[in-house]
């Protein structure tokens, strides 16, 4: 089995990276829309 984070990663590797941080960005921006919305 590889290791997660490979020092050199391919491009599919690289793609799921991507969905995980925009996912990541999306989930904190929710969080901070939440935050300024509570009373």
């Amino acid at each position: 089995m590889q290791p997660v984070l490979d020092p050199n990663p391919r491009n599919g590797q690289k793609k799921l990276l991507l969905v995980f941080g925009s996912f990541l960005a999306i989930f904190v921006i929710i969080a901070i829309v939440a935050t300024l919305a509570s009373p």
